[in-house]
């Protein structure tokens, strides 16, 4: 049986008096789509960088295919698309992932990478002459230009426009669909929950979710409810089972696990409601919860 992907064994990282990661363990099995979300500070980019070896554990374990994520036999199978890589200026486009292709053992061809990531227009300009968008698409096809079991995407749309995000989400398709194992950190929740099939939420250096979105969306924050009033008061919720009560654009709008309770108690009251919308949460509310509450509270057998 072939060892995980990636995997952390109870990794604590300190840093002088305070703790970054506290025993944080994770199994990223091959072919698995992972968004690992955490709020600004809360150990995410730190855990990453366990995994890749670019920091060592304070005690734990870290593993990239059963592999010391130092191992050269580890990095030559990894490819990481960072939010910025620093790479030079001067070189064409084709040129510089012809270099960085020439490090790995089984690279794709050229071509191929350059059609992956949408830059066949740009394949003979220079780096340092392409635009934001552009120049993150030419990281994403130095990432995936080794032809790299496991993808480590950092922030990965971060300036791109609507169309050049389109195009980055159907190469990311295509690796999935050839079965590559992707590790995703995004701000942008709403592409997390149509890519991933797993959420892992860190927050304040452990793991307080590990399952689908699906299962995320539902265990966490219930149902979303609005509705229009006269007046929109809050104190109108007073004593319900509702949370993240908020006005919005003159609508009330809050989080239940019991709607319809609350609903019915709302109209018991002689409460005149209108333009009334029930939902499911979205994975950004459910994050928000998560990470608010501080609690575990929906886990899986991915762990």
């Amino acid at each position: 049986m072939s060892p995980p992907a990636v995997e952390l064994i109870d990794v604590y990282k300190r840093f002088g008096d305070v703790e970054a990661m506290r025993g944080v363990s994770l199994t990223v099995e091959a072919g698995q789509v992972v968004a690992f979300l955490g709020p600004n500070g809360a150990g995410k980019t730190t855990s990453i960088s366990v995994m890749l070896g670019l920091r060592r554990p304070s005690s734990g374990q870290a593993r990239l295919f059963g592999l010391d994520p130092w191992s050269r036999a580890a990095r030559s199978r990894i490819g990481v698309m960072l939010q910025d890589s620093g790479v030079p200026t001067y070189p064409k486009v084709r040129e510089i992932i012809d270099l960085f292709r020439s490090y790995y053992p089984a690279p794709l061809a050229t071509g191929q990478a350059i059609a992956l990531a949408g830059l066949e227009e740009k394949a003979d300009a220079k780096i340092d002459g392409l635009s934001g968008g552009q120049l993150r698409r030419l990281y994403f096809a130095l990432s995936i230009c080794g032809d790299p079991d496991v993808l480590f995407l950092d922030e990965p749309t971060v300036g791109m426009d609507v169309e050049a995000r389109l195009a980055f989400w159907a190469g990311i398709k295509e690796l999935i669909a050839r079965g590559r194992t992707i590790v995703l950190t995004t701000h942008y929740l709403e592409e997390a929950d149509q890519v991933a099939n797993r959420v892992v939420v860190i927050n304040q250096g452990v793991i307080v979710a590990d399952a689908t979105p699906a299962e995320i969306k539902a265990g966490v924050a219930g149902r979303r409810v609005s509705f229009r009033c006269d007046p929109p008061n809050l104190d109108l919720l007073q004593g319900l089972p509702v949370e993240r009560v908020e006005v919005v654009e003159g609508s009330l709008r809050f989080l239940s696990r019991e709607p319809e309770a609350v609903l019915k108690a709302l109209f018991a009251r002689g409460v005149a409601i209108s333009d009334l919308e029930v939902v499911g949460a979205d994975l950004e509310e459910a994050f928000l919860t998560l990470t608010h509450s501080n609690s575990p509270v929906a886990k899986s057998g991915n762990e």
